[in-house]
């Protein structure tokens, strides 16, 4: 099971960079033919000319995806549609509103709260975890900060989990607290040393800043998610699961790809416990409240000024790899080749893909699901790349 997420293959999923993309999985069912496209919510009147887009989510299901929502929002106005099948059994098309697993769009929420309890003074970004956590992390993690937690900085290690796809589904249902993640973490040694010389993106940060969430306010995670940014925006599909590992109300059903006894075949992995990243990729959502989630955070409804620019603010050291820091506090910085930034945030749980986009300004926003069969794989899908490069194309 993988805790960490590689740089280039991110940077490949959303800039549409050509890969190699492996060999082709599974046929699907018969009978699941594409499902017309349709609105899963409303979107502003406008000009945006969208066919490029229903262009890159036409034909599914394929072998490595089985729907696709996509919702761009421009000054030219906004296009949201849908492709596939909610359920290869049934061959029903994607519901309309339909939720999904964000995965590490979480991250962003996480960071946000973090944010705003460092505007409130509660926290100090550049203070020592364990001001807040005290015993929580080892002497040897003594001088890790709260930013360093929040830019991949810290150097704290993962869990050493097999990473197996059969034991992955063997072990779906178990549930994690926060406390034995942090325990089996730190069995391992630092993943570089010292805190903030170094950056190599993980979950690790983010699920101690979820306990540090806790542990400032009193509240749960999911409590402070809510009072937070849920309900004053007005995000009613929006939920922490906590360990229910279902998804509640309207959603496409989730596949992995599976090779037994020589066979490939899909597995429904929609029900799955998301209790072994909390407050790093366990949030589920739907395209229309990303949107409206990303428009308030791009615009400075939910940060002062002050705070916002520290999601816009890059570390400055190198990654394993030797390459300049990638990510800021939430989310992660691509360059363009008009020489604008996009920010960016990625992620991915079995059964799920998704990322959110924008510029600087947040006038440009992209939000996307798809239904990937294998959305823990190394390489992203034929149609993730052709919704960025139908995207950009219209910026």
């Amino acid at each position: 099971m993988r805790f960490t997420k590689s740089r280039n293959g991110a940077l490949a999923l959303l800039l549409g960079t050509t890969l190699a993309i492996g060999a082709a999985g599974p046929a699907l069912a018969s009978g699941t033919g594409t499902a017309g496209h349709h609105p899963p919510v409303a979107c502003p009147s406008g000009t945006l000319d969208g066919s490029g887009l229903g262009a890159a989510i036409a034909g599914l299901p394929t072998a490595e995806a089985t729907s696709a929502q996509v919702r761009l929002t421009t000054p030219a106005g906004c296009w949201t549609g849908a492709a596939g099948v909610g359920n290869l059994r049934t061959g029903t098309p994607v519901p309309r509103d339909a939720r999904f697993r964000i995965g590490s769009v979480t991250k962003v929420f996480t960071a946000t709260v973090v944010l705003q309890l460092a505007a409130e003074r509660r926290v100090d970004l550049d203070a020592p975890v364990r001001r807040y956590l005290p015993g929580l992390l080892t002497a040897d993690y003594n001088r890790v900060t709260v930013r360093q937690l929040l830019d991949h900085t810290s150097g704290l290690p993962s869990p050493k989990l097999p990473d197996d796809i059969e034991w992955s589904i063997d072990h779906r249902y178990d549930r994690w607290t926060q406390e034995r993640i942090v325990r089996e973490a730190l069995r391992n040694e630092p993943v570089f040393t010292p805190p903030g010389s170094k950056q190599q993106y993980t979950n690790m940060g983010y699920i101690v800043a979820g306990m540090l969430i806790e542990k400032v306010t009193g509240h749960s995670y999911a409590r402070e998610m809510q009072n937070r940014i849920f309900t004053p925006l007005g995000l009613r599909d929006t939920s922490v699961p906590g360990d229910d590992p279902t998804i509640r109300g309207p959603h496409a059903h989730g596949y992995q790809t599976v090779v037994r006894d020589g066979q490939t075949e899909l597995v429904d992995v929609t029900n799955w416990s998301q209790s072994i990243t909390p407050a790093a990729g366990d949030i589920i959502s739907t395209l229309a409240d990303l949107d409206r989630f990303s428009a308030a955070l791009f615009g400075g409804r939910l940060l002062p000024a002050a705070q916002l620019n520290e999601m816009f603010t890059l570390p400055q050291v190198d990654d394993l790899d030797g390459d300049p820091a990638a990510y800021s506090i939430g989310l992660t910085a691509f360059p363009l080749p008009t020489g604008e930034t996009l920010w960016v945030k990625s992620g991915s749980r079995y059964g799920y893909s998704s990322a959110i986009a924008a510029t600087r300004d947040g006038t440009f926003r992209l939000a996307f699901s798809i239904t990937s069969t294998d959305a823990k794989g190394d390489n992203p899908t034929a149609v993730s790349q052709a919704i960025i490069t139908a995207a950009l194309a219209l910026h």
